[in-house]
């Protein structure tokens, strides 16, 4: 279980990391195309095409297990002061399991989604362009299969006592 654990953070930084790297690519690249267009009058072609489909997919889909690690994602605690703190111990052991469940469901949906894209060979064209955006139909099973891990993780460690399952450290 802890070799398990270990991998699925490594794996986790290693997407927020690679999100990172996404989030200035994305800067770089739109730079780059602005000066091209406005100074030498020739945009980058496909620009819009590339930021829309791999780097947005990116930062959006790969990150989501690094933010559930981290407690970032959006929670409603409407009753939980009301909750004694072993009710409220089973009531996040609870939407942990939940929370999994759905991120499953994302995953092996997106899963399909991937391999049906892949067979067909997507692309986009652009300026007579074509940019192939099967690969990025593989970013968001994988950033759901790590948030499945992640809130299966949390739901252990909450139902064995653990008060605070959120990372301390990033890296």
């Amino acid at each position: 279980m802890k070799a398990l654990a270990d991998l699925t953070n490594r794996a986790m930084n290693l997407t927020a990391v690679l999100a990172s790297l996404g989030a200035l690519a994305m800067m770089l690249h739109i730079c780059a195309e602005v000066v091209s267009r406005n100074l030498f009058g020739a945009p980058i072609p496909a620009t819009v095409e590339i930021v829309s489909q791999y780097y947005m997919v990116l930062l959006a889909f790969l990150p989501i297990a690094w933010l559930e690690r981290r407690g970032g994602m959006v929670s409603v605690e409407a009753i939980d002061f009301l909750l004694s703190p072993g009710v409220r111990r089973w009531s996040d052991v609870a939407v942990s399991l939940v929370s999994a469940v759905i991120y499953a469901g994302l995953a092996y949906t997106t899963w399909l989604v991937a391999l049906k894209n892949f067979a067909t060979g997507t692309f986009v064209t652009a300026l007579e362009v074509a940019v192939p955006t099967w690969p990025t139909y593989f970013l968001p099973p994988l950033g759901f299969a790590l948030a499945v891990l992640v809130t299966l993780f949390r739901a252990v460690a909450l139902a064995s006592g653990e008060t605070d399952t959120r990372a301390q450290e990033v890296f």
